[in-house]
């Protein structure tokens, strides 16, 4: 392991929050068990908030940034891990109150590694990242319900062609279902429909206040986007079926009413990427390995190397970015 390394660490500057790439020595890390060497990461909405400081998503400063990590164990205090293992994080608090994934090197807590799958390199995974695993826990979730069923009705997916998004098409059409793939984009309707997406509504019509209780169409979705979008994707949902929300995109705001649950037994599942337990964890991990097909895994991200990353949290911000986006600690 070398003496320095760089990583990019937010900081207080005047009472506000401000990233800068910064050199690090083994003895800033913080003392946990396990010490990987980070090849790659990955930047989120979240991480793009952070990077540019217009969000304080920090907890406690300094705070090395970046909410996913994968690479290779180097050293470990722990049974459970030895050095070689390649591994992966995602949420456990990184860039929040534990560092995070903006670092050559990082120290973890056991618990919060998995097991890198045989069929993904780091630089797949990071394609897939906290992004594709939240997703993987929508569609976990929302089979285990048993709210919707391979060949039966229409599935929705908002903000379809974003991170969450475009896993999501992927997986439900790897297993049989019919998608219908919100988006506001046109040129993406080619890439979407590469995945899976075997129908499309303009964004901008979720996002109009209608009644309480709408016309019955989705058997179950995926939504990242909330706000009106939730909020008319439940309207909408058929008697007994349901959404799994994960994502604010859009707004934290529900403007709703009670009726679509309790007039049409529809079911809003939340899901939380960053505090799930370990077996969920594992699980969707065993789907993501299982279902999602390695050609469409290549047309989700980009790679990019680390010194990008100011100007890539500028463009998530910006929604100028389509699918995932993976930093390359190496380069």
């Amino acid at each position: 392991m070398p003496g320095s390394f760089t990583a990019f660490v937010i900081a207080d500057d005047n009472g506000k929050p401000k990233g800068s790439f910064t050199t690090l020595s083994p003895s800033d890390l913080p003392d946990h068990e396990v010490l990987v060497e980070v090849s790659h990461s990955t930047v989120n909405y979240k991480d793009g908030l952070a990077v540019t400081g217009k969000a304080k998503i920090a907890r406690k400063l300094p705070m090395v940034a970046g909410i996913d990590l994968a690479g290779t164990v180097v050293e470990s205090r722990s049974p459970a891990w030895k050095a070689g293992d390649r591994v992966v994080v995602n949420g456990w608090g990184l860039s929040e109150t534990q560092w995070g994934g903006y670092s050559r090197y990082q120290r973890v807590k056991p618990e919060w590694l998995i097991r890198l799958p045989d069929v993904f390199t780091p630089e797949q995974a990071m394609g897939i990242g906290t992004a594709g695993y939240t997703a993987a826990l929508c569609v976990d979730a929302l089979e285990r319900w048993g709210a919707i069923q391979p060949g039966g009705g229409e599935v929705l997916v908002t903000g379809a062609a974003g991170g969450v998004g475009s896993v999501a098409v992927a997986l439900l059409a790897k297993r049989g279902y019919a998608v219908t793939a919100t988006t506001g984009r046109p040129e993406t309707h080619d890439y979407l429909r590469g995945l899976g997406a075997g129908g499309f509504i303009d964004r901008a019509t979720l996002l109009e206040k209608g009644p309480p209780l709408q016309k019955e169409r989705w058997a179950g979705g995926v939504d990242s986007v909330g706000g009106q979008t939730l909020v008319n994707a439940l309207s909408q949902t058929v008697w007994g079926g349901a959404i799994a929300a994960c994502g604010l995109a859009g707004s934290s705001d529900l403007p709703g009413t009670v009726l679509p649950h309790i007039l049409r037994s529809v079911t809003l599942i939340g899901i939380d990427s960053v505090m799930a337990p370990a077996d969920r964890r594992a699980s969707a991990w065993v789907r993501l390995a299982r279902d999602l097909d390695p050609g469409h895994l290549s047309a989700m991200y980009e790679v990019h190397p680390f010194a990008d990353l100011p100007t890539l949290g500028e463009r998530i911000l910006a929604g100028q970015i389509r699918g995932r986006v993976v930093l390359d600690l190496s380069a």
